[in-house]
């Protein structure tokens, strides 16, 4: 009896101290916790200042991957009309995302820094379909993924999240410098081809 009563007070006494504590939750999402500087989140291909595309058509990014989430067809650059700088490039870019596992194997296999892993984080949807990111999705994330329509009165508080990335910045100085842009994909521009869904 005694050994009960015992054990009861210690559970208590425990019980009591935590209670005190302040919380360790973050009421997300209108308080967003810091990003380390290694996230991976959603990807993004970048274009050189002058407007052109990074990206080669090399398709070293998907033979890296190891989920198979990354598809790329290239095809010859035209001289009068060039979209890369290189002499091919990615006619499609597709990635799945619900087969990318996030590994980041993309961004450390492109030779020319085309592809990047950002700090969005937010990538939650309704219809499977959208989870097939077209090359023209990764190249505008801003047109394609609107505000985060989940916590639209957030982003009307603190304009601010959806501050943009320039192509030219270090990624380590985004990552400490820039809360995420999350923002689910609930349009794509072209859903005629899609060999990876």
């Amino acid at each position: 009896m005694l050994d009960g009563a015992r054990g009861l007070a210690k559970g208590f006494w425990t019980t009591l101290r935590h209670a005190a504590q302040p919380p360790l939750t973050v009421p997300y999402p209108e308080v967003k916790r810091r990003l380390p500087p290694a996230f991976r989140g959603r990807h993004r291909l970048y274009r050189h200042e002058d407007g052109l595309e990074r990206c080669i058509g090399c398709e070293l990014c998907a033979a890296a991957c190891p989920s198979s989430a990354i598809y790329v067809q290239a095809a010859d650059n035209d001289p009068a009309h060039p979209v890369s700088t290189g002499e091919r490039y990615a006619a499609i870019y597709e990635i799945n995302m619900i087969r990318c596992i996030f590994c980041g194997f993309c961004e450390e296999a492109c030779p020319v820094d085309a592809i990047r892993l950002g700090p969005e984080y937010e990538l939650a949807d309704f219809d499977r379909a959208t989870f097939v990111y077209t090359k023209q999705m990764l190249l505008e994330p801003e047109k394609y993924a609107p505000r985060r329509q989940y916590h639209a009165d957030v982003d009307q508080q603190d304009p601010q999240l959806r501050r943009e990335i320039p192509d030219d910045l270090d990624l380590g100085e985004v990552y400490r410098t820039h809360r995420p842009l999350g923002a689910p994909i609930t349009a794509s521009p072209d859903q005629t081809h899609h060999p990876l869904a």
